[in-house]
């Protein structure tokens, strides 16, 4: 039952939190990281880190260090010819107090940034610059060219910046606010969980941001499914050890945002206790928040199922978790009183607040992965000696833990070392099985060790059968005496042992030839000789002879028969072409006669290369020239 529980472990570690319903949030050590950023950020050395960084610590609720010295920055850093700068400057100077900016001639760079074909960022740029400086602002120009802009940038990007734009406009916006639906659709998922736009934090942010605070002009909820909000935050949550300013900065805006909105706070169920529960710690504790760790005011929190993630058996069902005393956001439950065996259990939790309160999403459906511990005992343990050929009956001696073997055990190379034990779960009685199970051999003399496995049977019982002989290479031929100890420990065992269940005298045989020692794989490795084919032998030079003589026959008749009838020579015409010509053509002959005689076939390719040039050119004028020559006879 117990069998690979480690590795169960490790896997549901993983997947723990599967639910949409957050398992995490900002905790105090999380916003005390975010706020060690933000203030490192200083002394400011650009407008856009002062923005980050006091923005960043007004949503920490943090106070400014040294405001006077921060506006200076600000104002000495100030780029005035820049549309951005502006915009960072004016806004974190309006978050700090008494730090005024002379706008000088920013309205008229801000108003001119305002056109139909800039991008959509340097829109919002200038408009926030413009309102936070408190000069006047044209919201229908910046409407009808916020919506040109997006004509040539519809990303996610520019969307965001748009809908934070519009949730400053005056008038109607409600082109804006319908668009939200289509952007959020552009989002990918990952792993059935998360929900990101291409950008990664900063984009994301950036819409959610300004899709809510757009909700908020219009009063109406975002179109914005449960689901994908609960995706959208497990994402933000993810990204939570983000160390960048700007990032950092992001993530705390958004979360801010999914906390105090007026339509949707995710709620996040988080395990508070040990991820250990036994019969001395029963109690499973789990913290229901929201994203920033705040308490959400009284709740039921109900247990629906427990299950075991091995068998799948339920151990609990419908069970009410109890508010705890000193903590109004901890629930807890005793775990132990339905007796469960010892494993990995899955819980699933529904949350409802005893107001009803619309707005709090992820209350069904949420989980948290225990594991159940137990002291083990070990029982029925048997050790003894048998023949291989098993003619006689094994000699075994029952065994009590943590007692050792009174007496020596002795083997030779015609035995076996029997053993066999049962694990009991303490608290319910039942057999169970460890994923480690372990017999070790140590030489009392020499302190080596040699470890085997012991594997349970159908019945539960761990068996360990040593075959002396056939394991002497392990124990490398050593005789002498060993200790042998039982081992025994697995994720779920409250208890693990190392027993030492007696000392082993071995004889072993002894080595029977001196092993090679093993090459290195760089060594140089023996030359291949390929062996050819020999020839097929030549027939007797009778043989050959007669067939050359043969082969002359004709060529002898020709000249015979030439000389008998008379041969015409006169028309041969007497040139360099048709000399050369059959020179070169007999001496293909005589190639020819080479390679059936010496040559192999590339050196007659070789040279019948070289006579074909001459051969052509000679034997084209030849017969150029008798061609020429009978046409001037016609």
């Amino acid at each position: 039952m117990a069998k690979g529980l480690s590795i169960l472990f490790l896997f549901a570690v993983a997947v723990v939190g599967q639910a949409l319903t957050p398992s995490t949030f900002l905790t105090t050590v999380d916003q005390q990281r975010l706020r060690a950023v933000f203030e490192s950020a200083q002394p400011y050395i650009d407008v856009a880190s002062a923005h980050y960084s006091i923005l960043g610590l007004k949503l920490l609720g943090v106070s400014i260090p040294k405001e006077q010295e921060a506006c200076k920055s600000i104002t000495s850093t100030l780029e005035t010819d820049s549309v951005a700068s502006w915009y960072y400057a004016s806004t974190a100077a309006k978050a700090l107090n008494n730090c005024k900016l002379s706008p000088g001639s920013a309205e008229a760079l801000l108003s001119a940034a305002i056109r139909d074909d800039a991008a959509v960022a340097d829109i919002f740029y200038a408009f926030l610059a413009l309102k936070n400086l408190g000069l006047s602002v044209d919201n229908t120009k910046v409407a009808k060219s916020l919506l040109e802009a997006l004509k040539a940038d519809d990303s996610p990007v520019s969307n965001g910046y748009a809908f934070l734009v519009a949730a400053e406009l005056g008038g109607d916006v409600s082109k804006f606010f319908d668009s939200i639906e289509d952007i959020v659709a552009q989002a990918d998922e990952v792993d059935d969980k998360y929900l990101q736009f291409e950008g990664g934090l900063f984009v994301s942010a950036l819409v959610l941001d300004g899709a809510y605070q757009l909700a908020e002009k219009v009063k109406k909820a975002p179109t914005i499914s449960q689901d994908k909000v609960l995706k959208f935050a497990n994402y933000f949550m993810s990204r939570k050890h983000v160390h960048q300013l700007k990032s950092a900065y992001h993530l705390l805006s958004v979360v801010k945002t999914l906390t105090t909105n007026k339509y949707h706070i995710p709620v996040a169920v988080t395990l508070a206790s040990p991820v250990s529960v036994s019969k001395a710690l029963p109690n499973i504790q789990v913290r229901v928040t929201d994203l920033m760790g705040s308490d959400l005011g009284k709740l039921t929190v109900m247990a629906e199922t427990a299950k075991n993630l091995g068998d799948q058996g339920v151990v609990l069902s419908k069970k009410p978790f109890t508010a705890s005393k000193t903590d109004s956001s901890l629930y807890e439950i005793d775990f132990m009183v339905s007796n469960p065996a010892c494993g990995l259990y899955r819980l699933t939790l529904n949350v409802s607040p005893q107001k009803v309160d619309s707005r709090l999403i992820g209350t069904t459906g949420a989980e948290v992965t225990v594991k159940v511990i137990t002291q083990v005992s070990v029982e029925n343990v048997d050790i003894g000696v048998v023949d291989k050929d098993q003619t006689t009956a094994a000699k075994t001696t029952r065994m009590q833990y943590p007692k050792k073997a009174a007496n020596l055990v002795e083997a030779d190379s015609h035995q076996k070392i029997v053993m066999k034990f049962q694990l009991k779960d303490k608290n319910t009685g039942q057999l169970i099985t460890a994923h480690q199970a372990f017999v070790k051999f140590t030489n009392l003399k020499t302190k080596e060790e040699i470890i085997f496995i012991s594997e349970p049977d159908s019945s539960l019982t761990n068996t360990f059968d040593l075959d002396v002989g056939a394991t002497s290479k392990e124990f490398k031929y050593t005789s002498g005496r060993y200790s042998m100890d039982l081992i025994v420990g697995d994720a779920v065992i409250e208890n693990p042992f190392s027993w030492t269940v007696a000392d082993v005298e071995l004889t072993l045989p002894e080595k029977a030839t001196e092993e090679p020692k093993p090459q290195s794989q760089y060594a140089k490795k023996p030359e291949i000789k390929h062996l050819f084919r020999e020839p097929e032998k030549r027939p007797p030079a009778i043989v050959s002879t007669a067939f050359t003589i043969l082969v002359l026959v004709p060529l002898f008749l020709m000249f015979a028969l030439w000389f008998k009838l008379g041969v015409n020579i006169s028309n041969f015409p007497v040139s360099l072409s048709t000399v050369g010509f059959h020179v070169c053509l007999g001496a293909i002959f005589g190639l020819y006669y080479c390679y059936w005689h010496y040559l192999n076939m590339f050196q007659t390719l070789r040279y019948l290369g070289i006579l074909s040039i001459p051969t052509f050119i000679f034997g084209n004028r030849l017969l150029s020239g008798i061609a020429a020559k009978r046409k001037g006879e016609k």
